[in-house]
């Protein structure tokens, strides 16, 4: 079945005194684009976490966030002075330019990111595969969100190619009638051109002419096989590119359908197929 490329996954667990939660979101991309946010005390694994990452949900716009918060107090905390000072100054200047409103600023400035830490010592072996293996269990929940989007959107592909199968099986109704008005037309112009007299070889050859130049017998066949080919596709996984690639073989048939079919009822159809030809390119788009 196929994927959706777009999920959110989410994971969070304790060691020790500290709390991890793991956030990661996807939206489609023609490769893979990922943006990492780890918490400074897991910056040494961001490359591991990245491979993770990579190998796991192999393409999007993936935006991982890593994020710490202290479960317990095992050691006294450490103020980061300079950080304080930045935040104290630019919450200051925030609240002259408000209208100078009382407030406690230590206590905002108190609350900000890193700004209270701990003591730094190594992390141990121990908690780094912790930490790997929760952000595989993200990935895995991002995963389990794609399956499942995925398969609605499988389902509404599926819709969609089932519709333009109908729409070319009801082309057959109007062929017979088209030659038939193409044989009246070319009647038509041989006699005013002949003054009333028909040379019916003359018109053999034209009708000839005409029936090769306007026959979509290969054209239906080959939609009919890009159609099934389509359908084939979304049971292997990782298939969006090759679904874009066959999405544009079905338009190139459609296409010369809609310029050989010379009669209004056949174009209708044409169009109608177009529209659904461009609904399901547009959610291909969104399939790893």
């Amino acid at each position: 079945m196929i994927y959706s490329m777009t999920g959110f996954g989410k994971t969070n667990s304790v060691y020790e005194t500290k709390k991890v939660s793991i956030e990661i979101r996807s939206l489609n991309s023609k490769s893979l684009d990922l943006n990492l946010k780890i918490a400074s005390v897991y910056k040494d694994l961001e490359s591991e976490i990245r491979k993770i990452v990579s190998e796991r949900l192999v393409r999007g716009k993936i935006d991982v966030g890593v994020y710490l918060e202290a479960e317990g107090i095992s050691e006294a905390g450490v103020i980061n002075f300079n950080l304080a000072q930045h935040y104290f100054n630019q919450i200051k200047i925030l609240n002259d330019k408000l209208g100078n409103v009382q407030t406690d600023f230590l206590s905002h400035v108190l609350r900000m990111p890193e700004v209270i830490g701990s003591h730094s010592k190594p992390i141990s072996d121990d908690e780094n595969n912790w930490l790997l293996t929760l952000v595989d269990k993200a990935c895995q929940s991002l995963i389990e969100f794609r399956i499942q989007e995925g398969q609605s959107l499988q389902d509404d592909l599926t819709e969609k190619l089932l519709a333009i199968k109908n729409l070319l099986n009801k082309i057959s109704l109007y062929e017979s009638e088209r030659i038939i008005t193409v044989k009246e037309r070319i009647q038509k112009g041989l006699l005013e051109l002949t003054h009333g007299t028909l040379d019916q070889n003359r018109l053999e050859q034209e009708m000839i002419f005409y029936i090769e130049k306007m026959d979509i017998s290969e054209e239906k066949i080959r939609l009919t096989n890009h159609l099934d080919y389509f359908l084939e596709t979304m049971n292997q996984p990782l298939s969006g590119k090759k679904l874009g690639f066959i999405a544009q073989e079905i338009g190139r048939e459609i296409n010369t359908l809609g310029s050989k079919s010379n009669h209004a009822e056949m174009q209708k159809l044409v169009v109608e197929m177009k529209d659904n030809l461009e609904k399901i390119k547009e959610q291909v788009l969104n399939t790893l």
